[in-house]
């Protein structure tokens, strides 16, 4: 049977919640203080413990500090009287794992319970992964298995034999630069390697950067200043937004390419270029061709060697390798311990568009990691990327066929409005709590929508 602490030095609290968590079929412990609460935990581990901040012995944050020092994975839900923002921060940052406002919501709190039981069976399935890992990742590692990321790795060391020119194409998030170091790493890995983004720089400051100046070429030049060019050596420079360059300085660099040679601004002598030229862009040059948009000819003095990046949509089988190695990287520079994520969240992850690629991946988890409140991952972690599935279910999209065609154009909003309303109308017996688990979202956030919708919610 699972076991329950509260702690707690209100009588009431105590007797009302022991009445009934165990009409629920828990077995319910209770304690006043803070020392007999400790005592007791040793006695009879429980599953979760209820704590209040507030005890006449000791500090409910000293209370969870020491309940985590004896099992720093106890799931405790912390509740307070108070409202303040240091309070919910502190609990938080000393590994609470829910922080719950009196006077206690029952459905708030029988919801919290649930999810501290489910983050606690999750993980006891996993136990001892992390001793165990299926394979060590490197700093750097290209994460792919499929026939696409296999063509990719071997053109990577096709490429790393020469000093070609190389051309990466793929959607924004996919990985490109990654794939621009491991070149360099394997061709010259004790030269410079330089990245420019093409977009962020302005024209005239773009041809300095790239060329660099002699002293009083243009107003504010007091001194010659080296461009990436130089400055790279025999290493790399890795032009990114390629496509944002203008037609003037697309001339320049084709000049470049054609005579591995330049000037810099307000210069005469003639500078060699010896370092590799690696350009990315996420459009479609050849359209852009067409559009008059991108020259021609530099299209096909960049495009010698070309590498295209599949979406993370068309490689859904790399998504679990790709968890795995991004949660070990996140858990090294955050200095945590998630374990993975669970089953259902993974089942999610295979199914989502991925319109962010890897970079949405990454930021999602990082984001998880941080507010984590168990080591394994789960829906309630990742509300961002609920709302976003929400769109895409199969469910929604079955009603969007369902709507008269003069709704079918409506806005995201009044489709989340209407398909809100239509989860409440066939779950018409169930609590907020059961609600926000359909949806995919926090109790919070269901708040806010239906309060921003005017969605009033009555139950008999």
């Amino acid at each position: 049977m699972i076991k329950i602490l509260v702690i707690d030095d209100d009588l009431s609290i105590c007797e009302t919640l022991e009445m009934y968590l165990t009409e629920e079929g828990y077995s319910v412990y209770t304690a006043n203080t803070g020392t007999d609460g400790l005592n007791k935990f040793v006695e009879t581990n429980p599953d979760v413990v209820i704590l209040d901040i507030r005890l006449p012995d000791i500090s409910g944050f000293m209370v969870l500090e020491d309940l985590r020092e004896e099992n720093e994975n106890v799931k405790v839900i912390m509740i307070t009287a108070h409202h303040d923002m240091e309070s919910t921060i502190n609990a938080m940052k000393g590994g609470a794992f829910d922080y719950i406002h009196k006077p206690i919501h029952i459905d708030e709190l029988d919801m919290a319970i649930k999810k501290a039981l489910k983050t606690q069976e999750m993980e006891k399935k996993i136990d001892g992964l992390l001793m165990e890992p299926s394979r060590s990742f490197k700093v750097g590692d290209i994460i792919g298995s499929g026939r696409e990321m296999r063509e990719i790795f071997k053109i990577i060391g096709v490429v790393s034999q020469s000093r070609t020119t190389v051309l990466i194409q793929g959607e924004s998030g996919t990985g490109k630069e990654l794939i621009a170091k491991v070149i360099h790493h394997n061709t010259s890995p004790n030269e410079p390697y330089i990245a420019v983004n093409c977009s962020a720089i302005v024209e005239t400051l773009l041809e300095s950067e790239l060329f660099g100046h002699e002293k009083g070429s243009f107003t504010g030049a007091v001194n010659r200043k080296l461009g990436k060019f130089e400055l790279a050596r025999y290493g790399t420079v890795f032009l990114d937004e390629i496509s944002e360059m203008s037609l003037n300085l697309q001339a320049k660099l084709l000049r470049v390419l054609q005579e591995m040679e330049f000037e810099r601004v307000g210069g005469k002598d003639r500078v060699k270029v010896n370092a590799r030229i690696i350009a990315a862009t996420n459009k479609d040059l050849k359209a852009m061709v067409k559009d008059g948009k991108f020259r021609d000819d530099l299209f096909y003095r960049l495009n010698i060697v070309a590498i295209f990046i599949p979406p993370l949509r068309e490689r859904r089988d790399d998504i679990p390798t790709l968890v795995d190695y991004l949660l070990a990287k996140i858990n090294r520079d955050l200095h945590k311990k998630v374990m993975g994520v669970s089953q259902e969240m993974m089942d999610l992850f295979m199914q989502y568009s991925w319109p962010g690629n890897i970079r949405e991946l990454e930021n999602l988890l990082v984001r998880a990691v941080v507010v984590a409140k168990g080591q394994i991952l789960g829906k309630s972690d990742f509300p961002d990327l609920m709302e976003n599935y929400a769109r895409e279910t199969p469910s929604s999209k079955a009603y969007a066929e369902d709507l008269p065609r003069s709704e079918k154009t409506m806005t995201l909003d009044q489709m989340e409005e209407v398909y809100i309303k239509k989860i409440l109308a066939e779950n018409s017996h169930k609590n907020k709590g059961e609600i926000c688990e359909i949806l995919g979202i926090s109790r919070p956030t269901l708040e806010r929508k239906l309060e921003k919708y005017g969605i009033s919610f009555e139950r008999d």
